[in-house]
């Protein structure tokens, strides 16, 4: 799966007079899609519609409004490129500016889906991927130098780290046993290291 590159991005095209303005949200819930979405409306109240699509919770869960559009028109169109391009955690809001000429109904498919692909060029996306999580125990004589040894690894992404009476490294890897075998020789085996689920991260 691939998600937005930046937090937040717009994009404007323009048919047959008729302004179409897309503006695209990285969003972590359905919650956080609808705040966005009543406050985009309230902002552009004077628009002729604010059409709206999303995907969240890896792709499980979608939505989309035509907003006064004839059904089918918009926010289908607009969730339909979403979905091809295999995104979650997106939010597209398509806010049109009637220019005075009706499209019909193909061309509001066109124009909305066309405005979402166009905002996604110029935003960008990056990959997702799934990895294991897991908690390392280590001394402090030792926790020094794996810290920095860690970080200079492209297949592990260090989430934080625990102070206590041992230095505990809460992270994410791509392939649990080489970084196992790794922290062994490291440490001279005296690495504990414990799952504690996954993690998505950016690729």
């Amino acid at each position: 799966m691939r998600t937005l590159r930046v937090p937040e991005s717009t994009t404007e095209t323009v048919v047959n007079r008729s302004r179409f303005v897309c503006t695209l949200y990285r969003v972590a819930s359905d919650a956080e899609a609808r705040q966005h979405i009543s406050a985009h409306r309230k902002a552009n109240w004077d628009a002729t519609h604010n059409c709206t699509a999303y995907v969240v919770d890896d792709g499980q869960s979608a939505r989309s409004n035509d907003d006064g559009e004839p059904a089918g028109t918009a926010g289908v169109p607009m969730l339909e490129v979403l979905r091809g391009r295999d995104l979650t955690d997106v939010l597209a809001v398509v806010t049109r500016h009637f220019g005075g000429v009706k499209l019909g109904a193909g061309g509001l498919v066109r124009a909305y889906g066309a405005a979402v692909s166009s905002a996604l060029d110029e935003a960008g996306t990056v990959e997702l991927a799934r990895w294991q999580r897991l908690t390392v125990r280590v001394d402090y004589g030792l926790a020094g130098s794996l810290e920095g040894l860690l970080r200079l690894r492209e297949d592990v992404r260090l989430v934080g780290v625990d102070f206590g009476a041992e230095v505990a490294f809460d992270l994410a890897c791509s392939d649990v046993e080489l970084l196992v075998d790794w922290l062994a020789s490291q440490s001279a085996g005296a690495a504990e290291v414990e799952p504690s689920g996954t993690l998505r991260v950016e690729l």
